[in-house]
């Protein structure tokens, strides 16, 4: 094979003498130079991002990295109590459980806003237009019976901390996009479709940051793994000098009852059987 038949990448390779990184020696120019966020950011880009973006970026990480014992966290802790042996398999566990109810709202809530600034032929250009848009748009959700991804929290009934700061991060750095500026304005809107308030939660707000970075929408849910794992390994350092997991375990053992079987009938199609 030739090398112009081989298989090309920008990433990671090596020689005997070296190891080549995004087109940089990576022990000479990398190490000890460059942070590990800039460089997960320049790895899924394939651009060195700029010191704002960094600093936006990593605020996203810090922001998801860990929110105590959700599911993710338990089962986490509970995998290393079964195989306390596999490392990766209690990450793994822990991770595998970030989906729509926890970390993925940070990618329902990019690609959300992203398609309707996609649908939306010029945009706004105050907060008055913002505003106009994120009230049609919570208008056609409340229509269609469906959620707005990010609106919302199940503790931060009256504002998630982490919302406020990291909009304050983005304008400080002149990074408040398009995605970030609907976001806000379904903030300010959804009320008189719903007729309450809700939060514009934290997990919804990096996805809408990130998307305002331009990264790839089909990585965010990545990226909220990325900040995960990093708190999971909190999780188990934290396990294995404080451990919680056995009485977690103990608690529903003991506590479990016997009840009658509850057969499942499946839903009958096309009329009655017989």
């Amino acid at each position: 094979m030739s090398a112009e038949e081989g298989y090309p990448t920008a990433l990671g390779a090596s020689s005997r003498e070296s190891i080549t990184l995004l087109g940089t020696d990576l022990a000479r120019d990398v190490m000890g130079s460059v942070g590990f966020g800039e460089l997960a950011f320049w790895l899924a880009t394939q651009r060195r991002p700029t010191a704002g973006e960094t600093r936006v970026f990593e605020a996203v990480l810090a922001a998801l990295a860990d929110h105590g014992f959700t599911p993710t966290a338990i089962v986490t802790r509970l995998t290393w109590l079964s195989a306390p042996d596999s490392v990766q398999g209690a990450l793994a566990a822990g991770l595998l459980g970030g989906g729509s109810r926890f970390l993925g709202v940070t990618e329902d809530c990019g690609r959300f806003l992203h398609g309707v600034l996609a649908a939306t032929g010029e945009l706004p250009t105050d907060d008055a237009g913002w505003d106009a848009l994120a009230l049609e748009t919570v208008t056609a959700q409340r229509a269609a019976g469906r959620f707005v991804p990010g609106l919302g929290h199940h503790v931060h009934k009256d504002g998630d901390p982490r919302t406020p700061r990291l909009f304050e991060i983005a304008a400080e750095e002149g990074l408040v996009g398009p995605h970030l500026s609907l976001f806000a304005a379904i903030g300010r809107a959804h009320p008189q479709v719903l007729g309450r308030t809700l939060p514009l939660n934290g997990a919804g707000v990096c996805g809408a940051a990130l998307a305002d970075l331009g990264l790839p929408l089909e990585l965010l849910r990545g990226f909220a793994l990325l900040a995960r794992t990093a708190g999971l390994i909190g999780q188990l350092a934290e396990e294995i000098r404080h451990p919680v997991a056995n009485e977690v375990f103990l608690s529903v053992d003991l506590h479990n009852r016997s009840v009658a079987p509850d057969p499942y009938e499946p839903e009958t199609l096309g009329g009655s059987r017989g």
